[in-house]
């Protein structure tokens, strides 16, 4: 169950996840000892799946982002899991239509990206074919999701 103080909870870590519990209680005017409980029972209810820092792709040399559907021939748990096991695979969906799956990728630039697409994913058993949108530019890029509008329980 969440209540009205769980979701202001919840909003507060997507935006700062180092955010101290002190502040985090001074925030929703509640005592440390007892935020920190409610997080925990967040966490043990799986709505809390974990803590990220997110790094910039540029200083590691992967400024190069695409996007890639990739066909198969049906082996779709195959593929998907050697897809998730390519460093440079940062998301796996399977998806509906005639592609089992979009993926996206990070290099260091489009020759890299291209060496990633023929000598990694294409030779995976079961991939037939790919398509790939290399990214011109990330206008807005997160994983926080959209709480307002989310009823209290």
């Amino acid at each position: 169950m969440i209540d009205d103080v769980s979701l202001k909870i919840l909003k507060i870590l997507q935006e700062k996840a180092r955010i101290t519990n002190a502040e985090v209680a001074r925030q929703v005017e509640m005592a440390p000892s007892g935020v920190l409980e409610r997080i925990r029972k967040l966490e043990q209810q799986g709505l809390i799946e974990g803590y990220e820092v997110r790094l910039n792709p540029e200083s590691f040399a992967m400024g190069q982002a695409a996007f890639v559907f990739v066909e198969t021939d049906g082996r779709d748990d195959l593929v998907g899991d050697a897809l998730c096991k390519i460093s440079c695979v940062l998301e796996v969906h399977q998806v509906a239509g005639p592609d089992g799956y979009q993926i996206k990728v990070r290099a260091e630039d489009a020759a890299a990206m291209g060496k990633l697409l023929r000598d990694e994913i294409r030779q995976l058993p079961g991939v037939t074919a790919t398509r790939t949108s290399l990214v011109l530019a990330t206008l807005k890029e997160t994983q926080q999701i959209p709480l307002e509008g989310i009823a209290p329980e």
